[in-house]
């Protein structure tokens, strides 16, 4: 599990930098900036943001992470206790907060409960080279970015994932996607295929789905 702290605090950040690092992997930074340029370019489990940052309002740090369609857990440390506050930081992407002063051990607590969460999330979760599809909230991101499908061109991509790297028969599609009693000449395949590679190909050099002719398709990160 990697986690991601910003905080300006130095002697808090190493406090908690020393206590976490026997049983996670840690990355720290004190300054807005270098947290936003971290959690964009790596892959995070957790990102723990306080909001007294001195270069940068950390709930605006808070909203570019989350401007590209990220769902990092977010952990914010405030020491905000207003109500009007707290629902801000939840409104804008947060998904816990803890206001100062607070005891490691809850802290710990609190870290603890979002990576669990995070964990039973990704069990939800297929993931294709930067092809993320999340089954349950019906959700799909090509590196970071959200695309918006409809219902068939939804069920059609997660069956190719599912399948990854496997020749899947025009037959089988219409069987598993659109029903048993579809008509395997149906050209409904092709169209759909067609809007798939326009929303999650198209702008991305590498291409995830390949036609094999008189075979099927398949999806995979060397097609």
């Amino acid at each position: 599990m990697r986690i991601l702290f910003i905080d300006d605090e130095k002697d808090l950040l190493e406090t908690l930098v020393e206590e976490l690092k026997r049983k996670y992997k840690i990355d720290a930074t004190s300054t807005g900036k270098d947290g936003l340029y971290k959690a964009q370019v790596n892959s995070y489990d957790l990102v723990v943001l306080d909001l007294g940052l001195p270069d940068m309002d950390g709930i605006e740090v808070l909203k570019e992470i989350r401007v590209d369609g990220a769902t990092t857990p977010i952990l914010i440390l405030t020491g905000q206790s207003e109500i009007e506050k707290k629902v801000a930081l939840l409104d804008a992407g947060a998904d816990d907060y803890l206001t100062k002063p607070f005891s490691l051990d809850e802290l710990k607590a609190r870290i603890r409960a979002l990576l669990r969460r995070e964990f039973e999330a990704k069990t939800n979760v297929l993931e294709v080279a930067d092809l993320k599809l999340d089954s349950e909230r019906r959700l799909v991101w090509r590196n970071s970015q959200q695309i918006k499908l409809r219902r068939l061109e939804f069920d059609l991509l997660e069956f190719l994932m599912k399948n990854q790297g496997k020749v899947v028969s025009r037959a089988k599609i219409l069987e598993h996607v659109w029903g048993s009693d579809v008509d395997p000449m149906n050209n409904s395949i092709d169209v759909h295929i067609k809007h798939l590679r326009d929303k999650i190909d198209r702008d991305f050099d590498t291409k995830l789905i390949e036609t094999l002719h008189g075979e099927g398709y398949k999806l995979d990160e060397q097609s």
